[in-house]
């Protein structure tokens, strides 16, 4: 095993319904803002290959950026490199970054990047997801679904070098992680392109996976259900939008020749043809060990750092590395009698035979680090005051007619009331809105 820090994941994993819609509107103007609710359909074909239609809703109490999602599908690949993940990545915020090639090898600290990356981390978290036909590659069906994305513990001193726990939600994990269930697509191009092309990119890469030429697709159902244009938006300015992402596609070679044509009058269809990217194969997610960077800031070199990580088991070293860097932290070296190495070491040796058990004061600061979650969500939650006071006869009828939208809100963290007002919000905006074309 050796130690590439210099090594950026190359390849990133989405999953294949998601593709196929927004998770927010693309102007960040409407989905950074509190307790926003996003609708967004999509087509399928069904066990008997007709086409159906299905519909996702986002929940997301603390907003969305599209440019969350350069986080999310990017963490979801480095979990997933490691061929013995259970779910859970525990790495540092300068190993994501660095791994997503958000910052260079050579920075030791991200500065901005640092606080956009918990600011995402934080929204991501916040998320709740509804679909009422997701396909499930294990059952081989489309099915009824809602989970999060994953949920987060991280230290209290945000200039730690202790990493973060980020734990993956078990329904979206085995999604992902089913053959059948995924798209892997190259994260370098992902990276270099604007958001509504990132869309565009990841929806046609599941389109090019079988085929050279996409469908008749409408611009309008393009525009609002996939890239995430408001519907406000005049069909000039999205012919235009679209115009301007297949352009960049047609730079990155993802697409090689694609226009936009009038089909009647006020509706526009756009064919485009796979280009030359997907020729070559996308490589498989390289895993580099997120233990490496803390080892080293204990004071290991690369040789006894990976003579650890071949000894041991990795969930036993990230445990012990932890409390080692924590006890550093809190207590300072005068806490160790040698070094902190040799205290890792000892450590190590003893807990793996049965020996060796974290100490009390350890169980003190983990459950110091969950009330300081808990209380940034509460704090985050604070204050968000409904748009409007529903009376009682409303109440009543939400609670019988819309309980599932009310229960979303609830589970994603939202005051009663809050969640009250935003479900009735969201009702009269979805009888108020039409269904989507089918293309």
């Amino acid at each position: 095993m050796g130690h590439k820090s210099s090594k950026r994941i190359r390849s990133g994993i989405s999953q294949l319904t998601i593709v196929e819609h927004a998770l927010c509107p693309l102007d960040a103007r409407l989905s950074v803002v509190p307790n926003l609710a996003h609708e967004a359909h999509f087509r399928y074909c069904d066990k008997q290959g007709k086409r159906q239609s299905g519909t996702a809703r986002v929940f997301c109490p603390l907003g969305l950026s599209p440019k969350d999602e350069l986080l999310l599908w990017g963490l979801l690949a480095i979990t997933l490199a490691d061929p013995q993940t259970d779910g859970e990545l525990h790495a540092t915020r300068h190993y994501c970054l660095r791994r997503l090639g958000i910052i260079n090898a050579k920075n030791r600290r991200g500065g901005r990047q640092y606080g956009d990356f918990s600011a995402a981390v934080e929204r991501l978290a916040a998320v709740r997801y509804q679909c009422d036909s997701l396909y499930d590659p294990l059952r081989a069906e489309h099915r009824r679904m809602g989970f999060g994305f994953f949920s987060y513990s991280i230290p209290l001193d945000e200039a730690s070098n202790r990493a973060w726990r980020i734990v993956w939600d078990p329904i979206f994990f085995e999604l992902v992680q089913a053959a059948g269930g995924y798209l892997r697509f190259d994260l370098a191009v992902y990276r270099q392109l604007d958001t509504a092309s990132r869309r565009m990119y990841l929806f046609l890469s599941k389109l090019f996976f079988r085929k050279s030429v996409t469908p008749r697709l409408g611009v309008k159902d393009v525009a609002e259900q996939i890239v995430g244009i408001a519907p406000s938006v005049s069909t000039r300015d999205k012919k235009a939008k679209l115009t301007e992402c297949v352009k960049r596609l047609t730079s990155q070679g993802v697409v090689r020749d694609g226009r936009i044509r009038r089909a009647a009058k006020g509706q526009f269809i756009m064919v485009l043809h796979r280009g030359p990217l997907f020729d070559r194969p996308i490589a498989e997610p390289t895993f580099e060990s997120p233990l490496f960077e803390p080892l080293i800031d204990l004071g290991f070199d690369m040789t006894g750092a990976t003579r650890l990580l071949r000894r041991y088991k990795h969930g036993l070293v990230r445990e012990w590395t932890d409390i080692t860097l924590a006890a550093h932290e809190r207590f300072g070296s005068r806490f160790f009698k040698k070094s902190a190495p040799a205290y890792l070491t000892d450590n190590l040796k003893k807990a793996a035979v049965g020996q060796r058990t974290p100490p009390d004061w350890w169980s003190d600061v983990r459950k110091a680090e969950q009330r300081a979650t808990a209380e940034r969500a509460k704090k985050h939650r604070a204050g968000r005051q409904p748009a409007e006071q529903l009376s009682e006869n409303a109440i009543e009828t939400l609670d019988d007619v819309h309980r599932s939208i009310f229960s979303t809100f609830l589970a994603a963290g939202q005051p009663e009331e809050v969640a009250r007002a935003n479900a009735e919000r969201y009702q009269r905006a979805h009888q108020r809105r039409p269904r989507a074309n089918s293309t």
